[in-house]
């Protein structure tokens, strides 16, 4: 089964994920984004979620974590049960 470990940053409205997102295009760092604004616990972790495997994850976080999203790259933001994401692959293993 797939593996990958990830962070994300999670938020209440899509506006302030793309702002966020538009942030770290401009240089500023994720995990001080996530320590600052993540409702998400690992948030203070700097929105590392370690490693997890395909399934593990709500179906619309896993399309991106396993899809096609290069690694190193911030997605565009997510919309799950939780609110808005911005993730970011660190690694995928098989």
């Amino acid at each position: 089964m797939p593996k990958a470990s990830a962070r994300h940053i999670l938020v209440g409205t899509e506006d302030e994920a793309t702002e966020l997102k538009q942030q770290i295009e401009g240089g500023a760092d994720f995990g001080d984004l996530a320590k600052q604004h993540s409702q998400c616990p690992s948030g203070q972790q700097g929105g590392s979620l370690g490693e997890f495997s395909q399934g593990q994850m709500v179906p619309e976080f896993d399309q991106v974590v396993f899809g096609d999203l290069p690694i190193g790259t911030v997605s565009e933001p997510v919309k799950t049960q939780f609110g808005f994401h911005l993730i970011e692959v660190e690694k995928r293993l098989q």
